[in-house]
């Protein structure tokens, strides 16, 4: 390997990467474009006459995701840390950015996007990325203070209130409420003493159960969670659909191509809801094969983020444990909301649901997954640079 590509961190091949991890990442993605094609082709053919458009399109971003997740993999973590600052304004301004009219697309009453022509980009997706990166820095830097007393827990919380808040005006409560759970994921394993950070939690979701009552359409959509059959016809169209098609995939499913409820009956069925498709085509037994890749996932991502806090790289351990959260999370609250223990959301299932800005998303947060574990693998061969050290 030549100088010059080791000065840019370009990962040998040599040590390797996590075999796990590789395989039920790749699994997912195979098996996603799979359901994309097979849940979204009565949609396409009535929208656009080409029964697997958004099929082809996924595999456009895949291949695109591809791109930024191995970049991002050739990146050393400590360029990260240094440049958490701009990190946190880039969130920022992406956010502002996405309320200015005629700048982010509004769909169904919430300005969520900014249109890039091949795909509208939602800004919460990248933004959240920004600002875990920001956590993770700040926890390295600022360790000792977190773990001190209450100045050391507020001052992220109260930087992240900003987003937050920015979040909520476009609305989006699914994207809030993920990137909330992962910061005080991170917080939490970053050493806050127990008696603040209870406070805080407590604080923090008394304030997200007063967002959701506050403005009627929530309100509406948790009385429709607990009961979509009392409005089956209208609100509790959706759940009442998801349900249905959960339930009759049973054990083994009605197999692959065979949905019905994919025929136009459930509105978002490749996007939002194509977990229910999922497991009306392939019943519990895929659902559980389901639950052991990301379980998966999951564990290696936990594990390699250990593999890094005891090697003393602190950001690196942080962040990955902030990115396995939200990749986990995510999908557990997905198929929580498909399956109607959960208020409907408006998450995409991760690696699974069709969607640009949530694959691109989702293939950058792998590829920093895969470089922790790389430096991890390079630092036990003895090889160690400028760039791994922590700032």
């Amino acid at each position: 390997m030549s100088t010059a590509a080791a000065s840019w961190g370009v990962p040998q091949a040599r040590y390797g990467l996590d075999a796990w991890l590789c395989g039920a990442i790749a699994t997912l993605l195979i098996w996603g474009l799979i359901m994309v094609a097979s849940a979204s082709v009565a949609q396409a053919e009535k929208l656009t006459g080409e029964p697997y458009y958004f099929f082809l399109r996924q595999l456009v971003f895949l291949a695109l995701g591809g791109g930024i997740g191995f970049t991002l993999y050739c990146v050393p973590m400590q360029q990260w840390a240094r440049s958490s600052t701009w990190l946190y304004l880039f969130a920022i301004g992406l956010l502002v950015l996405v309320l200015v009219p005629g700048v982010g697309v509004k769909v169904n009453g919430a300005r969520r996007w900014i249109d890039l022509g091949l795909f509208r980009l939602q800004a919460s997706e990248p933004a959240r990325l920004a600002l875990i990166l920001y956590v993770a820095s700040y926890i390295t830097r600022r360790q000792a203070s977190l773990q001190a007393g209450f100045k050391g827990l507020a001052m992220p919380l109260i930087a992240v209130l900003i987003p937050t808040f920015l979040l909520m005006m476009e609305p989006d409560f699914g994207a809030t409420a993920i990137l909330m759970g992962v910061v005080f994921l991170m917080l939490f394993l970053g050493g806050a003493r127990v008696l603040y950070y209870l406070a805080f939690l407590g604080f923090a979701v008394s304030g997200l159960v007063l967002i959701a009552i506050a403005a009627p359409y929530r309100v509406k959509r948790l009385l429709n969670f607990m009961n979509p059959w009392a409005d089956v016809e209208n609100a509790g169209w959706q759940l009442a659909q998801s349900l249905i098609a959960v339930g009759r995939g049973e054990w083994t499913g009605v197999g692959l191509g065979n949905s019905v409820q994919k025929l136009l009956y459930l509105p978002e069925m490749h996007t939002d809801f194509i977990f229910a498709i999922f497991a009306e085509e392939f019943g519990l037994l895929g659902i559980s094969l389901l639950l052991t890749l990301f379980g998966i996932v999951v564990w290696r991502g936990f594990a390699i983020a250990r593999r890094a806090e005891l090697d003393g790289r602190r950001f690196q351990a942080y962040l990955c444990y902030g990115l396995t959260g939200w990749l986990g999370l995510q999908a557990l609250i997905n198929m929580a909301v498909n399956m109607g223990l959960l208020p409907t959301k408006g998450l995409t299932l991760p690696l699974l649901s069709y969607g640009g800005s949530s694959l691109l998303t989702v293939c950058a947060l792998l590829g920093l997954i895969l470089r922790v574990d790389y430096e991890n693998r390079a630092a036990a061969f003895g090889v160690t640079s400028a760039e791994d050290r922590q700032p």
